[in-house]
């Protein structure tokens, strides 16, 4: 069975350390991120999740041309818990540890009538 079909698609988000400790962002839902089923894709809910505490891993180290000092990801577990079809996403990363060469990163996705859609953990360490 041949059964080709393409695919394509639009992600748009912002993301903000807000301190030290805490990272956050917004993501609209828009056609772009939507599944055939016409929710959020779990691969758009990880990736914005990501970035996010990606962002609050990386606390404004300078990063080199290789790579040196990115918070590269090691583990990732995510948890979906609910979905939506519109709307405004909210992720909010907050360390759960936070050592020289380890970092661990709890990111929750709320909808925009703070409904929890995603529970994502993170372990990230200092690319060297």
């Amino acid at each position: 069975m041949n059964d080709t079909r393409e695919y394509s698609g639009h992600l748009r988000f912002e993301t903000l350390v807000v301190s030290n400790d805490e990272a956050r962002g917004t993501m609209p839902v828009q056609e772009g991120v939507l599944n055939p089923f016409g929710t959020v894709h779990a691969g758009a809910l990880v990736w914005f999740a990501d970035v996010v505490a990606t962002r609050l891993a990386l606390q404004g180290a300078s990063v080199s041309a290789g790579g040196q000092g990115f918070p590269l990801a090691i583990n990732i577990t995510a948890q979906i818990l609910s979905n939506v079809t519109s709307g405004i996403l909210t992720a909010r990363a907050r360390f759960v540890k936070k050592g020289r060469t380890l970092q661990v990163v709890r990111t929750e996705v709320t909808s925009d009538q703070g409904k929890q859609l995603l529970d994502l953990t993170t372990s990230h360490i200092t690319s060297k």
